[in-house]
């Protein structure tokens, strides 16, 4: 059996597999808020006491943050992951421990048509490097190059890279960014956070109204969910506002992420953002500004461009991951 996680900076998910057709084929699964844990050990021995553990040959985790040297900092959740930590905890000699979107890359070789939301068909190139940006609770990047037979992927933290506006009105939201954070990373603006952030600006600098409804929902807490929806069912057009910068500047950015490792083989959106809007991404505006690259734009308008619509992407590929490393794939 495979013990493989998922861990973000809202929930942490753990899961056993079988490997079954040369497949991980998921047995059980649990998800932790890991706002009600101090630690990933925590998290997985209530997973451990209350899910058959025996056999577990091999382990792997997908973490949010930097991994090196077997050890992974979570920025945006504050936890420290030991591998030599977890195989104490789990019995086992060794615990992989890989970036969440180098995990969301492995697992991207297990899914099917229906689990893409197709942006833009391209002309895909079969031999060439693929990438993955992610937002969500953060912004994740990896990339995936070609080996002469298969695509492998590698982690980045590119989501912690510079932000660069586009025209004017990021310009101005740079220099908002720059007065409460400093050093205005792209994650800033593609994340949970991110939409909050361009929310604000917009509302401060005046772009359209804060209706009273919404400042009390807001209040309430969650504040990237509530805006999210309003936008979605067209009820603020504050919020509408809000995603289109959002649209926009993730199209730039998957436009960055593609040239920057040559990704003719395609470029993949996951994280939990993309799939609910779904419908603002297949806009012209998301497809304008990624090809918005002067001399590279028809090379851009030739990648391929995928929404990933499972959410168990990074889970599967934590598993596929560990599974390759036991050669048991």
């Amino acid at each position: 059996m495979i013990l493989a996680g998922d861990i973000g900076g809202t929930n942490a998910r753990i899961a056993i597999f079988e490997v079954d057709d040369r497949r991980p084929k998921l047995v059980c699964e649990r998800i932790y808020p890991t706002r009600e844990h101090r630690s990933l050990e925590s998290a997985l021995s209530e997973f451990l006491s209350a899910n058959p553990s025996a056999g577990i040959r091999a382990a792997c985790f997908g973490i949010a943050g930097p991994v090196r040297n077997g050890r992974a900092l979570m920025p945006n959740l504050g936890w420290t992951v030991d591998s030599a930590s977890l195989a104490w905890l789990v019995k086992i000699d060794r615990v992989g421990i890989v970036n969440d979107l180098e995990a969301n890359a492995w697992g991207i070789a297990l899914l099917e048509d229906k689990d893409f939301a197709v942006l833009n068909a391209g002309a895909p190139d079969p031999s060439g490097n693929a990438a993955v940006i992610s937002p969500g609770t953060g912004l994740g990047e990896a990339g995936l190059y070609f080996d002469g037979r298969t695509l492998r992927p590698f982690a980045c933290e590119g989501g912690h890279t510079d932000f660069a506006p586009a025209d004017e009105l990021q310009t101005e939201m740079l220099s908002w960014m720059r007065k409460r954070f400093g050093h205005v990373s792209w994650e800033r603006v593609l994340s949970g956070q991110g939409i909050v952030n361009i929310y604000r600006f917009l509302r401060e600098t005046g772009r359209a109204e804060e209706p009273d409804w919404l400042a009390r929902d807001l209040e309430r807490g969650n504040a990237p969910a509530v805006i999210t929806d309003a936008a979605l069912e067209g009820k603020s057009r504050l919020c509408e506002l809000a995603f289109e910068v959002m649209v926009a500047a993730l199209g730039a950015e998957a436009a960055n992420l593609a040239l920057k490792v040559m990704a003719t083989g395609g470029i993949f959106i996951g994280g939990g953002i993309a799939p609910r809007i779904v419908a603002k991404l297949r806009e012209p505006a998301f497809m304008r500004s990624f090809t918005n690259k002067g001399r590279m734009g028809d090379m851009l308008a030739a990648i391929p461009v995928k929404v990933i619509l499972n959410d168990s992407t990074a889970l599967f590929g934590a598993a596929r991951a560990a599974a390759l490393s036991a050669g048991m794939l």
